[in-house]
Formats: C-alpha cells, structure tokens, sequence
C-alpha cells in the first residue's frame, strides 16, 4: 500500500535541530539529546536517532559538521559563553559512529548538511548557474559535510533530505553496480516564491501511523551510554560495553509500550510581555 508524507503528517512530524539562534533554544535542544517531543505533534529526533512512524525508520543526524570540534565530546553546559553557543550545534564523532551501527533498512534519513560531493549524482551545473558562489566548493569536491557522506555509504537509506543551502537540489544515488538507490533532496528556505516543499510517496503498510520508539536504536544507545563523552577529549572506544541489548531493550518495551509518553510542558511558554532578563531561564535547564 502506498501512502504519502503528506497524509503521515496530519499525525506527527519529525525534525532534526538545524542552526539554533538563541541560548534558550541550544538549552531546549541540548536537554532533548535522546530525542522526544518538542511540541505537539512535532518530534525532535534528538542528536542523532532512529524511530519509527507505522512500518517506516526515519533517521537523523543534527547539526553543523565542523571538522575542529568533530572530534570533541559534549563538553558544553548551560548556561553558554559565546564560543559554546556556536559549537554546541556542531556534529560530534560520537553520534556518528552510533548510526553507523544500525544495521536494520533505514526507509528515510535527514541531515541539516548535504553530504559531502552529493552533487555529483546530481545536476550540478543547474546548482551552480542558481549558487554561483557553490562553484569551486563543487569543482574541488569539498561542498557538504564528510560524516554525513560516510553514513550515506554505511546507511544507504531510500531517501535522503536536507536543508543548509537554501536551494532545490535533487539527486539519485547507486550504492555499487547492483546495490540500492537512494533518492536525495534538498528543498528551499520557506519563504514567498521559493521551492521549499515537495510531496513525496513512500510505500508503506496499513498504519496505525505514530511514532514509536525504534528497538534496534535504543540497544545502540544503551551500548554506547557507557562511553558518553562529557568533556573536550576525543571518544574512547576501549570503554565501549561489548553486551548486546537487543533482547533488554525489547523486554522493556514489552512492558512499556513502544510510543513514546505524550507531550507535556516542562517549561513555562513564552510570554513577549516579560522582560528578557526572565526569558533565558531555558539556559539553566541541565544544572536543574
């Protein structure tokens, strides 16, 4: 049975965390590393993640790859000095090597970043001529994010979609001679008169359609709980817990259910009659 995003969506939407803009909401993200809901019927996907929607496993990977802090543990805290509220969204080695662990079929993945010389599967010259200024990035090889095209390569999802550059661009990529396709799109700002939406048809069962937690994910995340890095050094991989949680994972959500508790404030909402000074308290949110 084929049903569209456009139907899926009158039940939920997902997101990965593009460019925050205020400490609050780096504080908002940052409290929701796992994931979880961000508002109703809107559900953040967390640093990384994998959950499904009916039948579906959507992926995701947020943020702005940075190759200086790559490599670099979660070592910001609110509340954030200026240097933190610019690296605090940057993607972590981390979080990366946690995705390429899925090994189950990825049906749609999302990035902020474009992969790294994803435009070669695609009409770069039509890019170019629309971004002049991508031209030598594009010629050298060297526009998009190097973590994100690894997980291309280890994930080969069906689908593929971004943000970042503020332009249509789609591409279809041939895992090897008789491999997978994956089918890649990056959509416009949303604003007057630009491409920023595109209905796309997924084959998918009958639903129910709601989110639900994604087994094989929550076992990876268990796995690697135990070399979460909190400060500047780099992962340690030596400490990783070699037990596989598989089967723990499933016990529990046998007995919890796999859909995620409703979504319920936690914060006051935002009031514009207050004075900014009262607005930040987000940027305490951890120390709580």
């Amino acid at each position: 049975m084929e049903n569209s995003i456009r139907s899926m969506r009158r039940s939920s939407t997902w997101r990965k965390w593009r460019t925050p803009r205020s400490t609050s909401s780096c504080a908002a993200g940052t409290s929701r590393y796992y994931g979880g809901w961000a508002a109703p019927n809107i559900y953040f996907l967390g640093y990384s993640g994998v959950i499904k929607f009916g039948n579906i496993r959507i992926g995701g990977l947020s943020g702005i790859y940075k190759p200086r802090e790559y490599h670099l543990g979660h070592y910001e805290m609110p509340p954030y000095d200026e240097n933190d509220i610019r690296s605090v969204y940057h993607v972590r080695e981390y979080d990366v090597m946690k995705l390429k662990e899925v090994k189950g079929q990825i049906d749609i993945f999302m990035s902020h970043d474009w992969p790294l010389r994803i435009t070669e599967y695609g009409n770069w010259e039509k890019l170019v001529r629309h971004k002049p200024f991508f031209r030598q990035e594009v010629l050298d090889g060297t526009l998009g994010s190097v973590p994100a095209a690894e997980l291309l390569k280890a994930l080969q999802p069906r689908y593929w979609f971004s943000a970042h550059l503020h332009c249509k661009f789609p591409a279809i990529i041939q895992h090897g001679e008789n491999g997978p396709v994956t089918k890649f799109l990056a959509l416009d700002k949303c604003l007057r008169g630009r491409k920023f939406l595109q209905i796309v048809d997924i084959e998918a069962d009958p639903g129910p359609y709601e989110v639900q937690y994604d087994e094989e994910w929550l076992a990876i995340t268990r796995k690697f709980n135990s070399i979460f890095p909190l400060t500047r050094k780099s992962v340690q991989l030596g400490g990783l817990d070699k037990q596989d949680y598989q089967q723990w994972v499933r016990n529990k959500l046998n007995a919890r259910g796999a859909k995620p508790f409703d979504f319920v404030p936690t914060v006051p909402s935002f009031d514009p009659s207050q004075p900014l000074s009262n607005r930040s308290h987000c940027g305490n949110l951890l120390r709580s």
